[in-house]
């Protein structure tokens, strides 16, 4: 059965934050607000965490996971990046944008696509998830939390504690957060490619 978390929007208890952070180090599943859509995420080494997302999730070895991150410098551990790659990324964050770059030699290989080597990042706006971030002191291994044949991310706290009791450890419940993923931008390239249109505005990538 999973646990409830109760965090308050704009002030996170920090037990509760140290609380979650102490189960994801100790190999916890959590679903976890961002400001795009709910996610679930676990810690960046986590074998079984990642099984468990794949399965939840019915998903393929081409599947981007995502690394969460607290800020730019943590980002830049896990990818290439460039001085025009570095601007374009600056701009957009935090927000609701997944960037795709090639991984450094620090992301586990079972998270790369199989041919591009590529791994999303991202920096997320929101107040919860980023105290959570800093109390783990580093990235978060997510994915958006959208249930096979459904078309919407699940949004409410409550909801995924009935759904999911069974195969997450943790719930994170901060109310409102977005309904829309996030938009994903592919950069790995050298320009930038539109894969999926979301709650970030793309107008600056076309």
């Amino acid at each position: 059965m999973a646990k409830y978390f109760d965090v308050h929007p704009d002030n996170p208890q920090q037990r509760t934050i140290s609380n979650v952070a102490d189960m994801i180090r100790s190999g916890a599943l959590i679903a976890y607000p961002t400001d795009s859509c709910f996610a679930l995420g676990c810690r960046l080494g986590n074998r079984d965490g990642i099984g468990r997302i794949r399965s939840i999730r019915d998903l393929d070895e081409r599947h981007h996971f995502t690394l969460v991150c607290q800020n730019f410098a943590q980002l830049g551990q896990f990818v290439h990046v460039d001085k025009d790659v570095f601007r374009v990324i600056k701009a957009a964050t935090p927000g609701s944008y997944t960037f795709i770059l090639p991984a450094t030699k620090d992301v586990p290989r079972q998270l790369l696509h199989p041919k591009k080597k590529t791994v999303g990042v991202r920096i997320p706006d929101h107040t919860a998830t980023q105290a959570l971030l800093a109390d783990l002191g580093e990235p978060l291994l997510s994915s958006t939390l959208l249930l096979p044949d459904e078309d919407e991310p699940m949004t409410q706290g409550w909801e995924i504690k009935e759904r999911l009791d069974h195969v997450v450890d943790a719930v994170v419940d901060s109310g409102d957060c977005g309904t829309e993923p996030t938009t994903v931008i592919d950069l790995s390239g050298g320009e930038a490619e539109i894969v999926r249109r979301g709650a970030g505005d793309t107008a600056r990538f076309e």
